[in-house]
């Protein structure tokens, strides 16, 4: 079971960058699609990117030409690069193996990360 560790999260001003990191603490090789997840307060968690082995990547309209995310395998290691933040942006950001998590298996969430958007 390969679990995962988000950091890089903070306090930024409206329109700032900030770039997330997922450690993962196996090889994430083999995993085809890896997915950064947000959830809002009192909101619905949603997927905003994802990425294939590949490089093939995807994004939620919200975010798109926003975020960047990639990967790096020889590393363990999926980002998120962010820029241009709007105060909407504001939650805790995860990262977990999307197919697993679209197919509903028993795939833990990790503590994720805090991205608070705010002048």
């Amino acid at each position: 079971q390969v679990q995962f560790v988000e950091s890089g999260g903070g306090l930024v001003q409206p329109g700032g960058s900030l770039r997330l990191s997922c450690a993962a603490s196996g090889s994430i090789f083999s995993i085809y699609f890896m997915g950064w997840y947000r959830q809002a307060l009192g909101k619905q968690r949603e997927l905003v990117a994802s990425i294939t082995s590949g490089g093939s990547t995807n994004y939620a309209d919200s975010v798109k030409g926003r975020f960047t995310i990639s990967r790096d395998n020889a590393k363990n290691t999926v980002y998120l690069q962010m820029n241009s933040l709007k105060p909407e942006d504001t939650a805790v950001y995860y990262c977990n193996e999307a197919l697993k998590v679209l197919a509903g298996h028993d795939t833990p969430w990790g503590q994720g990360t805090q991205v608070t958007v705010s002048s």
